[in-house]
């Protein structure tokens, strides 16, 4: 008997703790300059899992995406733990979101902006914010986010390189 597996496209899902060592190979890989610790990247699995997610291929993980609830104007410093999240969070910050050049062409970035932004309507969070690296702020602005030039934010971008800039995006509310 012939059996075939049907190969199922990628999608993504949420991310597992079995899933930490992936997602720093992942991260280790594209942000050689931004290096985090894998305990950092798990301490944000573990305080949000709803915003953490794989982009599985058929059992390999070829992305992720990882955010949380989150203050407006405030950027997390790179590499440091949360500790705890808001108590009256006013934004979904997105942490990183990165696909590899070998699963590029499913509009996976898209996607998974739309997860999180049903996400965060559902926490009354009305924003979603993040820094933007590598010049890919007309990327970002593509999908709803402008850029927010405020001084105080300034010493925080120059940790996240060069080109950092920090923008964010307002969500529509059901019917607007």
């Amino acid at each position: 008997m012939n059996q075939t597996t049907k190969h199922r496209s990628p999608h993504w899902r949420l991310a597992k703790p079995s899933d930490i060592s992936t997602i720093h190979r992942i991260a280790d890989g594209v942000h050689a300059g931004l290096p985090e610790r894998a305990e950092v990247l798990a301490e944000k699995v573990e305080l949000f899992p709803e915003g953490c997610m794989l982009f599985d291929d058929d059992g390999i993980g070829v992305g992720y995406g990882i955010s949380h609830p989150w203050m407006l104007d405030s950027i997390p410093d790179l590499d440091s733990f949360l500790r705890k999240l808001p108590s009256c969070p006013n934004c979904l910050y997105v942490h990183d979101v990165v696909v590899l050049p070998s699963a590029q062409g499913h509009h996976a970035a898209g996607a998974y902006l739309k997860l999180i932004s049903e996400i965060a309507r559902r926490n009354e969070i009305d924003h979603l914010a993040l820094v933007s690296v590598y010049n890919t702020d007309r990327f970002w602005a593509s999908h709803g986010f402008r850029t927010v030039s405020d001084e105080k934010l300034h010493s925080k971008l120059g940790s996240y390189g060069e080109t950092a800039k920090y923008m964010v995006c307002e969500l529509k509310r059901q019917g607007e």
